[in-house]
């Protein structure tokens, strides 16, 4: 079994401190194996919001993966954009646009779909090296290895708006990540939570690919949406899918829509909202609960 934590859209500079303490201790009391970080550090590429970023990324307490988003380039300062877009997410973040995890249980890559030079570079798009990489990886890995694909931009669109802009050149992406076996795609960019199966969408395709959408994890800017990241559980052939949302003191858990694997198709088995009444202080409850999970470790290396 895996528990993958997705965040995305962080967006320091136009960030809620709350929130941000908020996260860290949920992700601490769930204690993720792997946290996967789709994107948009930052709201405007200043190398002060980069710090208070990397400032967070030093706090996490479990490995993590990650790739740039739009907003991780500069707006303002055109020239820099074209001559150094990533100068700062290099130096701050990570200067691997293509990570990758492999286990005898999971294989995650991570592809930067962000782009400086064309017209409207908050739209994002895969080139044919990039294709070829998830080939690459993934082609060739036995179906006991859960395959996962991480952009900034998405695959899927919401249920409520078929006509969102999808990451650039996914009609050429898409066979790749079909022949190849991709179980999963992540991505943010739409500050939305959703999950679902890619071949609701895109009817060309005959193999079952489960998407999940990240809402912003910290940002004020919402979209009619509440602070989220996704908890992702991996024990095949089954996937759940828990939405923890910040619910003004904590994070705590919502919609769970757990997924199983038939031959090579996803088959929804069973949704629920996971609310539960809150008891006392609930983010003391988490800070509370990751203290004892580090003492059990400690005794554990002891």
């Amino acid at each position: 079994m895996k528990r993958l934590a997705h965040i995305s859209d962080l967006h320091f500079g136009r960030i809620d401190p709350r929130v941000v303490d908020g996260l860290l201790a949920d992700l601490t009391a769930q204690a993720p194996d792997l946290i996967v970080i789709s994107g948009d550090f930052v709201q405007r590429a200043k190398a002060r919001h980069f710090e208070e970023a990397r400032a967070f990324l030093q706090k996490l307490p479990f490995p993590y993966m990650a790739v740039p988003g739009n907003h991780d380039i500069p707006v303002y300062n055109v020239f820099k954009r074209f001559t150094d877009p990533f100068g700062h997410y290099r130096r701050y973040i990570t200067s691997d646009f293509s990570p990758l995890h492999i286990d005898n249980e999971i294989a995650v890559l991570g592809i930067n779909t962000a782009r400086p030079v064309i017209m409207d570079f908050s739209e994002g798009r895969m080139n044919r090296h990039q294709i070829a990489r998830v080939r690459e990886v993934f082609c060739g890995m036995p179906d006991t290895v859960f395959k996962v694909l991480f952009t900034h931009h998405p695959f899927l669109p919401p249920p409520d708006l078929p006509k969102t802009q999808l990451v650039g050149r996914h009609k050429l992406a898409l066979p790749a990540l079909e022949s190849c076996g991709v179980d999963l795609l992540l991505a943010g960019h739409l500050h939305k939570a959703y999950s679902g199966d890619i071949m609701s969408f895109h009817t060309q395709i005959a193999r079952s690919i489960l998407v999940a959408q990240a809402s912003t994890a910290t940002s004020t800017r919402l979209r009619n949406e509440t602070n989220a990241y996704n908890l992702i559980t991996v024990e095949q052939p089954t996937v759940t899918f828990e939405v923890r949302s910040w619910e003004g003191a904590a994070f705590t858990g919502g919609l769970v829509s757990t997924y199983r694997k038939q031959g090579h198709r996803w088959t929804l088995q069973a949704q629920d909202t996971g609310f539960r009444p809150v008891t006392g202080d609930p983010v003391a409850a988490a800070w509370e609960t990751a203290d004892r999970l580090s003492r059990g470790h400690e005794r554990d290396r002891a």
